[in-house]
This record gives C-alpha cells, structure tokens and sequence, in this order.
C-alpha cells in the first residue's frame, strides 16, 4: 500500500521541527490556538480517562495538552524529526504521551476501533488524498461515524487561508470534509498570522449599496 504523504510537504515540516515548541515561532498560531481548541475538544469529548489519537500530531502541542486533561493520548505523525522533538518535550513536560512514527491508513490496519477520540487537526490539506485520512480515522473510532468530520456551524477551522484559495487539493478537501460551501475569509489580518480560518461565502455589499437598500424605493431612482 502506498503511504499517503507529499514529500514537499513532509520535508517542508521536518525542516521546521526544531520550532515547533517556540511560542514566537512559525508555529506561534498554533499555540495561541491550542487552548481553545483544547477547551472546545473537552467539553464535546469529556477527555478525562479517554484513549484519543492525535493524527498529524507533529511536535506534539495539542497531543501534551489533551493529556494533561486527564486523556491517554497516543499520536502519529510521518515527520521522524518532529516526533523526535516530541519525544524530547516529553522530558521536560512529563506529559502521558505515546508517540510512533506511522501513516493513519496503516495504524488504522492495526488498531481497528481502539480509540474513543480521533483528532487531526494539521493533517488534510497537507496529504494528496484527504478523504483516505478521514476514513482511516473512522476506522480508528470504536464507534466509526461514516460522515467523517463536519464543519458546519463552525467558523474557524483546520487549514489556512492561502490553503482555501490556492491549494491544489481544494476540491478533494471540500469534499473529505462535507464542507463545499465553505470559503476562506480573506482578512488581511489573518493572512499575516497565517490562521485557520473559514466561513460560508457572502457576496460583498459595498457601503452604496447598502445605504440605497435603506431608501424607500421612491428615493432609489
């Protein structure tokens, strides 16, 4: 079975490894996210005394922190350098983590239905099939959910702004997802931060425009 990586993209990370825990860093969005994330995760999943899987784990930052919330987390990733890096965080932490270097396709082969929590947050748009990933986690789950993930109702997300307008994967993602009708927010802001952000698309109304709808129709002409 061919191993569902992008070698561009795995190199791109396993050259960034040695910053993954420096809050000032390329990864500094994902630690400013990480405490709500954590937050939103526990109070939907209950972690305390789970077994979660963090797929896509890299450094390690959300898979220390579901642990330290009482979980018995486990996290795989294809990327040797950031899971050394992992490890090696693990001796200052202390944090309950077991980490192994293994594609979600083939840990799901040998761990069928061995996890009450999947998490993949940093993984989709990163692989050439998606939807693969999202099926090997419901294989993953002792209680498999066909749909896979679902974003509706859910304004900030899991790939970045650059990846919702330029990636190449984007239709594949969508669809991995169930999340067609969903499109990138392209504030400038954000852009700079390089966050995850997404929500559904509007048209743009221009200030004209919405003064006019204000008029009584006698006054629009």
């Amino acid at each position: 079975m061919s191993v569902n990586v992008d070698p561009a993209e795995l190199e791109k990370f396993s050259q960034l490894a040695h910053r993954w825990w420096d809050p000032h860093g390329e990864f500094r969005p994902l630690h400013e996210i990480n405490p709500l994330r954590l937050d939103w995760i526990d109070e939907r999943a209950a972690l305390a005394g789970k077994n979660v899987l963090d797929v896509g784990c890299g450094g390690g930052i959300l898979a220390e922190a579901m642990a330290a919330r009482g979980a018995r987390v486990s996290g795989i990733d294809l990327s040797e350098k950031s899971l050394r890096v992992a490890q090696l965080h693990l001796l200052q932490s202390k944090a309950d983590v077991q980490y192994e270097c293994a594609s979600p396709e083939e840990y799901a082969e040998r761990h069928p239905a061995a996890f009450d929590v999947i998490t993949c947050m940093e993984l989709l748009e990163h692989v050439p099939q998606p939807a693969n990933v999202v099926a090997a986690c419901a294989r993953l789950h002792d209680q498999p959910q066909p749909q896979g993930l679902s974003l509706r109702g859910h304004r900030r997300g899991v790939h970045p702004a650059a990846a919702a307008t330029r990636h190449a994967r984007l239709p594949a993602l969508h669809q991995a997802r169930g999340a067609l009708a969903l499109r990138s927010r392209r504030r400038a802001a954000l852009r700079r931060a390089h966050r995850h952000d997404l929500q559904p698309a509007h048209a743009r109304v221009s200030a004209r425009a919405r003064l006019r709808r204000q008029l009584s129709p006698a006054l629009r002409a």
